[in-house]
């Protein structure tokens, strides 16, 4: 993406204006968005940006500019900007006076599509699209329907003072699917995401009408539901975006963003039982085409297994360069960001629970009474302390061992850091789920997985 001259130009005159480490992050991405509503097209967009962001580190100083001019003046000018912010200007380091030895990888291709976004016109899109939408009027009660199709290919270039020169392309694809449904009593919802780092095979992976159905019959089992019970109780948390509790209120506490700054109640506990010994807790970059995925980090570091938490035991954080530089602790390739307008931060990639060894039949039967959260929803955490409430999507009592009556409107609430120790059991039924992940570095595409939980107790608000 650009000239291997020009990148080496500013990364020397950064070390040659006092700066211990630079790095050039350069990005072209390309994003498109359909929606259906109710048989109809409402939107079809497409989008480019290109530009580069430049990093400079003085210790343990960070200072960051970004521009979407990268001819060589923009980025001479960025770059002065920041050494002029920093006061360092004009000082001359003696490891600018030579050239820079760049080891150049190109991606591999780990993640590649089957079905690159361009082979396919629109209406092609459009035609998948009308289909979800028409499988999910199931009933008269689904009163609207909305299909999106959301794609994005990024092109990656980092290079730093270390010599690194890594790219890297990324392709996601992910299909929504939000059902409405309605009778004299109310108003209920149902949805369905799935999405993956590849192209447009995610229809064949997914295909359009079973995704409209899941979330119609999800709108409509909510309609017919009773009212959630209030109280404390076992709760067997389903798995897929199940995990999405422990992803916002353990996983973000294990970064070293919160760590490094003694803000996280998981700080200087490695080594230490953190966690019930049936959780095995994991974050891996490497996954094939899970939505997190990539095969570098964007600090241009190759991404890992990072193993987090061993049978309860705290063994490593999710660490980037700066948190390394402040911790101590070795990287793990886990520093990204949304695009070349952000820093890259500590982020989590692919945050999962380990399987175990218990049929998920086994989970529930052993409940005489409590909650099935089979899916969860949208809900809040406190950073730091983990203190989080999740709404559950779609849910069902459990009584004397077996699944009964759906209900709606059950929230479920706690502290990620107690919540962990309360799992019994862990079921064999592992699975993961796509999201978008907020956080300092901007939002970035994420998976959340679990297999199913039994919690020995939970707070779980209701109106029965």
């Amino acid at each position: 993406m650009l000239q291997e001259a020009l990148v080496e130009g500013v990364l020397r005159r950064a070390l040659q204006g006092g700066a211990d480490f630079a790095e050039l992050y350069v990005e072209r991405s390309r994003r498109r968005r359909m929606t259906v509503r109710n048989g109809r097209l409402e939107e079809a967009t497409s989008g480019l940006e290109y530009g580069a962001g430049i990093r400079l580190f003085f210790g343990v100083e960070v200072v960051y500019a970004y521009t979407n001019d990268l001819s060589p003046q923009s980025l001479l000018e960025a770059l002065e900007t920041l050494l002029r912010a920093r006061g360092e200007a004009g000082r001359v380091d003696e490891r600018g006076a030579g050239g820079l030895d760049f080891r150049k990888e190109a991606p591999r291709g780990l993640h590649a599509p089957r079905i690159p976004l361009g082979a396919k016109d629109k209406r092609y899109r459009l035609e998948r699209l009308l289909e979800a939408e028409a499988a999910a009027r199931l009933a008269p009660e689904i009163r609207q329907v909305e299909a999106s199709l959301q794609e994005w290919e990024q092109e990656v270039l980092v290079a730093n003072t270390e010599g690194v020169w890594r790219e890297d392309l990324r392709v996601r694809t992910r299909l929504f699917v939000l059902a409405v449904a309605q009778d004299e009593k109310g108003v209920q919802t149902g949805y369905a995401a799935p999405g993956l780092s590849l192209g447009l095979e995610l229809f064949d992976l997914y295909p359009p009408k079973t995704v409209g159905e899941k979330a119609a019959r999800q709108a409509l089992t909510n309609l017919r539901a009773k009212p959630a019970p209030a109280g404390t109780m076992p709760v067997v948390v389903g798995n897929a975006f199940g995990g999405v509790i422990f992803h916002e209120a353990l996983g973000h506490l294990l970064e070293t963003t919160s760590v490094a700054k003694k803000a996280s109640v998981l700080a200087d506990k490695l080594g230490e039982e953190v966690a019930s010994p049936v959780v095995t807790y994991i974050d891996d970059g490497t996954l094939p085409h899970a939505f997190g995925s990539s095969e570098m980090d964007d600090e241009g570091m190759p991404t890992e297994r990072t193993v987090l938490i061993e049978k309860g035991v705290l063994k490593s954080y999710m660490v980037d360069r700066l948190g390394s530089l402040l911790t101590g602790y070795r990287r793990t390739g886990s520093g990204r960001r949304q695009d070349y307008t952000f820093a890259p931060t500590s982020r989590m990639r692919n945050t999962f629970i380990a399987p175990g060894t218990t049929p998920v039949e086994k989970l529930i039967e052993g409940v005489e009474y409590g909650l099935y959260a089979k899916e969860l929803g949208g809900g809040q955490v406190k950073p730091g302390s983990g203190e989080y409430n999740f709404a559950v999507q779609e849910g069902y009592i459990i009584r004397k061992g077996r699944l009964e009556e759906a209900v709606r409107g059950a929230m479920l609430v706690g502290k990620g850091p107690e919540t962990i120790r309360k799992v019994v059991a862990v079921a064999d039924d592992l699975k993961t789920a796509p999201g978008m992940c907020g956080s300092l570095s901007g939002m970035v595409p994420v998976e959340v997985g679990q297999p199913h939980v039994l919690v020995s107790e939970l707070v779980v608000g209701g109106k029965a």
